[in-house]
């Protein structure tokens, strides 16, 4: 443990912090619940249409998105200095395009197109083509363009849920070529680097402001759920950047600087109450209230970036201070869990998409549908990661 008054030494290894591993299952169940209820709540794209809805799910739904990609973002960041301190630029660079190049590459060319192909016979109304056709033509792109083309995009090419594996590279190399830029700046000289304080109340609530600021901005062009092609490849949501960016740059701190240690549990607990509280308001107001999800250069956008970023800052706050305090230890179970949680991230969504067609033709209630396959989404998706990550080779990549 680190003082107060002093940062990690840069050799140090940081141990094990199980409470942590258990955040990162729970997100990663998270990330199954909600995309169980995109069929069933908010009005945005998805595999299944014309299914039963609930505005409960549209909250909870918009509940999600505010925080727990940032707070993934924010958990994938911790250890990212301590690799590339212990392995050096080039490793860590090798071991950044292995564990996340080749999933997505992967999951690109097999896990996206077949969603992509269902919902283009299901939806789209052309003629029915088979699957080598459909991949080369229309996910791929080689073929005409319809004239009528239904869209989301052209070519079907895209990464799906990938995105964010796909954006965690992206800012794992920003973050690799920031450290050779530091090195070649400091001309080889050892750099003392003095310990930063803990954020308290003052810090977070300007992070909270500084966010919605900055999320007001962008949203005046781009509204949530737009996606952007950046360089023709990174897929990005810009509505989100900024708060994806500051908590990645948040957790390289934290990792840095010991801060998930050093923290305040008093202070943590204060934020976890807003968070709580603000998700109650929420849910209370519902998904028909005039500012829930509104873009443009107008006040209830301006409302609406800044409860978003309120509850982006303080329920991932809040709950890394409740892991940390009371969901810690751990178990072959638990480890088994966590081990597994990137797998079942990479190839959960198959699964929740097939159980959603599965229901399509019996119209249960939007709740009772979001229920079912969450539940079965859980259950299928950890046996088959598991089974996945022991395949021979596996555990290098998942």
């Amino acid at each position: 443990m680190y003082t107060s008054t002093e940062a990690p030494p840069r050799s140090a290894v940081r141990p094990r912090l199980d409470w942590l591993d258990n955040l990162r299952v729970a997100l990663t169940v998270l990330v199954v619940l909600h995309h169980a209820a995109q069929a069933y709540g908010p009005a945005d794209w998805w595999y299944v249409r014309d299914q039963p809805r609930s505005g409960i799910l549209a909250t909870l739904s918009a509940l999600d998105g505010a925080f727990f990609m940032s707070l993934f973002f924010f958990v994938s960041a911790v250890f990212v200095p301590g690799s590339h301190d212990r392995r050096g630029g080039w490793a860590f660079l090798r071991g950044r395009l292995v564990r996340l190049g080749v999933p997505l590459v992967v999951g690109a060319l097999t896990i996206v197109p077949g969603l992509m192909y269902a919902y283009y016979r299901h939806y789209r109304g052309y003629p029915p083509i088979s699957y080598p056709r459909y991949f080369a033509d229309v996910y791929l792109g080689l073929g005409d363009r319809p004239a009528d083309w239904s869209g989301p995009s052209w070519p079907d090419l895209q990464f799906g849920h990938l995105w964010f594996i796909q954006n965690l590279l992206a800012y794992s190399l920003l973050y690799l070529l920031c450290r050779q830029a530091a090195r070649l700046l400091s001309r080889g000289r050892r750099v003392a680097r003095p310990a930063r304080p803990v954020p308290g109340h003052r810090s977070l609530v300007l992070l909270a402001l500084a966010v919605a600021a900055a999320t007001y901005l962008i949203r005046i062009h781009y509204p949530l759920d737009t996606w952007v092609p950046v360089l023709d490849l990174l897929q990005v949501e810009p509505a989100r950047v900024p708060q994806y960016a500051a908590f990645f740059t948040l957790g390289v701190l934290a990792g840095r600087y010991g801060w998930l240690e050093r923290f305040p549990a008093r202070t943590g607990w204060v934020w976890l109450a807003g968070g709580l509280g603000g998700a109650a308001v929420l849910f209370a107001v519902g998904s028909d209230a005039p500012c829930f999800g509104a873009g443009g250069a107008t006040w209830p956008a301006a409302l609406w970036a800044l409860v978003d970023s309120a509850l982006c800052v303080s329920l991932c706050v809040g709950l890394l201070t409740l892991f940390r305090e009371t969901l810690g230890g751990t178990g072959p179970l638990r480890r088994e869990l966590a081990a597994g949680s990137y797998t079942v991230y990479i190839v959960h969504l198959p699964v929740v998409v097939i159980l959603q067609y599965a229901l399509a033709d019996r119209r249960p209630s939007a709740l009772v549908a979001w229920v079912v396959v969450s539940g079965a989404a859980v259950l299928v998706a950890f046996p088959l990661a598991a089974a996945l990550r022991r395949l021979p080779g596996a555990r290098r990549v998942l």
